[in-house]
C-alpha cells in the first residue's frame, strides 16, 4: 500500500461566491495496489489508439491541428484579471541528482559600456531546462509520429528534416488547464510511486469544476517542486509520482493537444510495470501529442487557488531551432 505525504484536508468554503479549497487539518491518503498495463495491452493500443494518418500522410503538428483560430478566441476570452504566471523552472546551472546535465552561463565581458553573457543547452531535454518535445525526439522501432522513418530523417550530420521543432515557430496559444492533484488529495505533494488514475481526474474535475478537452492544454501537477523544497534534490526517475498508464485511453478520448508535468517520465518507475516513458513516448509518437517537461507549475497552483479558477489562456513560443528535435521554453498562463 502507498501512502502520501499528509499536510492538509481540503474543505469547500464559499467566498464571495466562490468556492475554494480550505486547507484545515491533517489526513492520511492511501492507494490500493492495482493491476500494471501489460505489455500486450499497451501493444493493442499502438494499433487501436493510434493518431497516424488522421490529418494526412504528411502531417508535422499532430494535435496542434486541434487548436483552430476560434480556439485561440476562446482562450483569449478566458483572460479576465490580467493575470500572469510563467510555468517554467529557472534555468538550473547548478549540477545535482536531479540535475545531471545543468544549463552552462557565463559572462563573456563587463565594462562601463556594456555587458553580454553567454548559455549553453548542452542538453535540450535535460532536467535542468523546461522544455517542448519536437517529434523528432522519440521513435517506436524506428518510426516516429505519423509513421516517418527516422532513419533517413533525423540524423547525426543534419538533424531532423521532418518533424522537428520549427513546425511550431508561430508559437502555440490556447485554453490551458491545470490538474492539481496533491490539492485534490489535502498533501503538499504525492509520495513517491504514487500512480495517478482516471478515477483521480475525474475527481479533480468534479472539485474543481473544469475538464479538459479537444485542442487544449492540460498541466498535471504532483508536487515536485514542493518536495524539493521540503527534502531536497532527489533522484526525480527513481522516486515521481506521475500518471498511472491506465489513462493513456483517457488522454486519446479528450483529445488535448499539449501535455505538461514536472519530471522526466510521466509514469512512476516501479518494479513490474512498463518503462518509465511508456506513457511519454505513447502521447508524443503516437497521439501527436507535444509535452512540455519539467515545467514548474507551484506558482501556477498558487496563483489558481487565489483566483479559484484552473482554466487560463497559454502562450508557447518555442525556439526557431532549424532541424531541433526540443527546445527551451517559458509557457506563460494569463487568468
Amino acid at each position: 500500500m502507498q501512502t502520501l505525504k499528509s499536510c492538509f484536508f481540503p474543505v469547500l468554503l464559499l467566498v464571495a461566491g466562490n468556492l475554494i479549497l480550505n486547507p484545515v487539518s491533517p489526513a492520511i491518503y492511501a492507494q490500493e495496489a492495482a493491476p500494471f498495463v501489460s505489455q500486450a495491452q499497451y501493444d493493442r493500443w499502438l494499433e487501436e489508439l493510434s493518431n497516424w494518418g488522421r490529418w494526412g500522410p504528411d502531417d508535422e503538428i499532430g494535435t496542434l491541428n486541434l487548436i483552430t483560430p476560434e480556439k485561440r478566441k476562446q482562450a483569449a476570452a478566458l483572460v479576465q484579471s490580467g493575470v500572469t504566471v510563467s510555468l517554467s523552472r529557472t534555468a538550473d546551472t547548478q549540477e545535482s541528482i536531479d540535475n545531471p546535465c545543468p544549463v552552462e552561463w557565463e559572462m563573456i565581458n563587463a565594462g562601463p559600456n556594456g555587458a553580454s553573457d553567454r548559455v549553453a543547452y548542452r542538453c535540450i531535454h535535460g532536467a535542468g531546462t523546461t522544455h517542448i518535445d519536437g517529434f523528432a525526439h522519440r521513435f517506436f522501432h524506428g518510426k516516429m509520429w505519423n509513421g516517418v522513418e527516422m532513419a533517413n530523417t533525423v540524423t547525426m550530420e543534419a538533424g531532423a528534416s521532418v518533424n522537428a521543432v520549427l513546425t511550431m515557430k508561430d508559437g502555440i496559444v490556447t485554453r490551458g488547464v491545470l490538474y492539481d492533484i496533491p490539492r485534490l488529495k489535502g498533501v503538499d505533494f504525492l509520495d513517491a510511486g504514487y500512480r495517478i488514475t482516471v478515477a483521480d481526474l475525474e475527481a479533480w474535475e468534479a472539485m474543481s469544476g473544469v475538464r479538459v478537452g479537444p485542442g487544449d492544454a492540460m498541466f498535471l501537477r504532483w508536487g515536485r517542486w514542493a518536495r524539493r523544497e521540503a527534502v531536497g534534490p532527489f533522484d526525480t526517475w527513481a522516486e515521481a509520482a506521475g500518471f498511472d498508464n491506465t489513462v493513456i485511453p483517457w488522454l486519446r478520448e479528450r483529445d488535448i493537444a499539449i501535455l505538461g508535468w514536472e519530471t522526466p517520465g510521466y509514469t512512476p518507475r516501479q518494479d513490474g510495470d512498463l518503462p518509465t516513458l511508456a506513457l511519454h513516448d505513447f502521447a508524443l509518437t503516437m497521439l501527436g501529442i507535444h509535452l512540455v517537461d519539467r515545467a514548474d507549475l507551484d506558482a501556477l497552483s498558487t496563483t489558481a487557488q487565489r483566483l479559484n479558477r484552473w482554466e487560463f489562456m497559454l502562450i508557447i513560443a518555442p525556439l526557431p531551432i532549424p532541424s531541433g528535435t526540443g527546445s527551451p521554453v517559458n509557457p506563460i498562463a494569463t487568468f
